[in-house]
């Protein structure tokens, strides 16, 4: 069932959707070798707090944290932790925030200094999958499927991304 929203709640989401880009745009600027994923955690927190936000993640199942962190070949959603970025790594940022009972949740991934020609081709064909399947749901026309994303983001990657 597909939930119509009343503007004032679509409002609220908006603003909770901002707050988790902000908040992303300012750990984006902190990541560099030798700052640990622990320490942009910390960062999160008081900075949750200052915008009067709530974290989503945190206690939810038990999980420790407001971020999830990964490092290069680490699967989604990893605790941060007191190991050290390094020169040449990329790290995964997943924060999901409650402001006014609504939650935003968004991800991103940040080269940590200079990256490998590899690891930059990763980013860029993964960034332009991403927005075609964004454009192909802004401009999607009534009838299309979720596949039909997966399936340009597809294309994208096996066919454009080399």
């Amino acid at each position: 069932m597909i939930n119509c929203r009343s503007s004032a709640e679509i409002e609220k989401l908006r603003r909770s959707g901002q707050v988790v880009r902000q908040l992303l745009e300012e750990i984006r600027e902190r990541v560099r070798p030798g700052v640990s994923t622990l320490e942009l955690e910390k960062y999160t927190e008081r900075r949750l707090a200052q915008v009067g936000a709530q974290p989503a993640f945190k206690g939810y199942r038990g999980y420790p944290c407001c971020l999830c962190t990964s490092v290069n070949e680490q699967i989604i959603h990893g605790i941060p932790s007191a190991r050290r970025l390094k020169e040449g790594d990329i790290l995964s940022v997943d924060l999901g925030v409650i402001v006014d009972g609504y939650y935003g949740d968004t991800a991103i991934t940040v080269p940590v200094g200079q990256i490998s020609e590899a690891a930059q081709r990763l980013l860029r064909v993964t960034q332009e999958a991403l927005e075609l399947a964004i454009e192909k749901t802004r401009l999607g026309t009534p009838g299309r499927c979720l596949g039909d994303r997966a399936r340009a983001c597809r294309a994208k990657w096996l066919f454009g991304g080399a």
